[in-house]
């Protein structure tokens, strides 16, 4: 009897908690349809009639209308430009060495200074170059009197050799030695000549115009033509160069504008391309492409009258080819890139309808580009939302108003209170619908009041 009460009571305890599970899955299934609803009813938000999407024929509803951004598509001149790193360099470097040794007497510039040509820079002691062209003129004083004390004797010899009283051969070799004398005294002005050069070295002058750099040697300092760094450096920075790279395709069109009157203009600005620092010329092109990069260097020229330019300076060129003028251009976001090629999407104002139009891209700028083929000026073009469309989708722009929001009204919609939607009919037996009907016109006022009086008959 005791075997047979246990499974009553083992049946007794399962049924409470089977029905429990089958109460928990009910409402977790409750649960996960309210989400999905509420998901649907998220991603699907319903329009100024209530219904979600465009309603088509026979309720159907259709995707809802893309908000997009526009623009439209103008005439403008796009300047076709090349920008390269460049490097500043100095049109002209010297290096201001000593041509004769001695000791640096002074010193008559500043570092840093700017000089010109020729200007007297420092001076080396010129004491012992002086002495080397008194002794070299000295020499050339003696031997210029024995070479005429020896064309007297010549001229004696050859009265007496008319007169058969001298031999010829003295005669003859008083010819030599005067000959000889005046070899002499060529070699006499030469050296005195490098007397005179070796004293005018002792005054350093500065061979280019330009900035000099720091000095390299002390007032007092033992110096000479053999000294590497010499005194100082000038280096000539107006005018002064740019050097960059371009690539190798654009050597045809260089050289041939080479020659125009009005030359290549190239901009030069700062590291971070905000400044710029100078406007120039293109000047030269070099001879041969550099094989590793496929590029070929060129070199503009600057006036640098600001001085903004500095020798070995990193700085940005801007190269101006030439200028495309009315060029039909559209924002750079507007062009898109598919399997056909680059399209873009056309709005039709009347329908609020886009299409979609290939065309052909042309001259980028930072934030414009031009359409060779494929668009009119005027039109207007998708340049936002653009990735949610396709051909002959429905869109709205974000200046469109929402039906019945005043302006833009439905067939039916009266406009009352700034609200644009016509007025509920109370009823009579509501509170203050007397009130409501008196605030329209006569025509809306006397049905009500027939059915107030027909409702208030009986019970009088």
């Amino acid at each position: 009897m005791d075997q047979r009460a246990e499974p009553s009571v083992y049946h007794t305890a399962v049924k409470p908690s089977r029905r429990k599970s089958i109460i928990g899955s009910i409402i977790a299934l409750v649960c996960l349809a309210l989400l999905g609803w509420l998901a649907w009813h998220l991603t699907h938000p319903a329009d100024s009639n209530g219904a979600t999407g465009a309603g088509g024929p026979g309720g159907r509803r259709g995707p809802p209308a893309t908000t997009v951004g526009v623009a439209t598509v103008e005439r403008a001149d796009i300047p076709v430009v090349v920008e390269a790193l460049g490097t500043v360099t100095a049109s002209a470097v010297a290096t201001v060495r000593p041509q004769v040794s001695g000791v640096l007497k002074e010193v008559l510039f500043t570092e840093g200074q700017t000089v010109r040509a020729g200007q007297h820079l420092a001076t080396i002691d010129p004491r012992q170059f002086e002495m080397a062209l008194l002794q070299a003129s000295g020499q050339r004083q003696r031997d210029e009197a024995q070479l005429q004390n020896a064309k007297l004797l010549l001229e004696r010899y050859k009265t007496l050799l008319e007169q058969d009283s001298i031999a010829r051969q003295e005669v003859d070799t008083q010819a030599a030695l005067v000959k000889q004398l005046e070899g002499t005294i060529a070699v006499d002005r030469a050296v005195e000549g490098v007397a005179k050069l070796n004293l005018g070295y002792t005054k350093i002058i500065a061979p280019i115009g330009g900035r000099v750099g720091l000095r390299a040697v002390d007032v007092g300092n033992l110096v000479s033509a053999n000294d590497t760094n010499g005194i100082a450096d000038i280096t000539q920075v107006s005018p002064i160069d740019v050097e960059f790279s371009l690539p190798q395709d654009l050597v045809p069109e260089l050289r041939s504008r080479l020659g125009d009157p009005g030359g290549l203009t190239v901009t030069v600005l700062d590291r971070n391309r905000q400044t710029v620092l100078d406007t120039g010329k293109f000047l030269a092109l070099d001879n041969q492409v550099d094989t590793q990069t496929g590029t070929i260097r060129a070199k503009g020229r600057f006036e640098n009258a600001k001085s903004m330019l500095f020798p070995s300076q990193f700085v940005n060129a801007r190269l101006l080819l030439r200028t495309i003028q009315g060029a039909a251009v559209v924002p750079v976001s507007a062009v898109r890139h598919g399997s056909n090629g680059d399209f873009v999407y056309v709005l039709n104002a009347k329908e609020r309808t886009v299409s979609l139009r290939t065309v052909k891209r042309g001259q980028a700028m930072a934030d414009k580009m031009e359409i060779v083929s494929g668009l009119q000026p005027g039109e207007q073009v998708i340049t936002e939302g653009a990735d949610r469309l396709k051909d002959g989708a429905k869109v709205t722009l974000p200046t469109d108003r929402p039906r019945g929001a005043g302006g833009n009204r439905g067939p039916g919609e009266r406009s009352g209170n700034g609200e644009g939607a016509a007025p509920a009919v109370q009823s009579p037996a509501s509170p203050g619908s007397t009130q409501a009907a008196a605030t329209e016109g006569g025509q809306a006022r006397q049905p009500g009041e027939r059915r107030r009086r027909n409702a208030e008959a009986p019970a009088q």
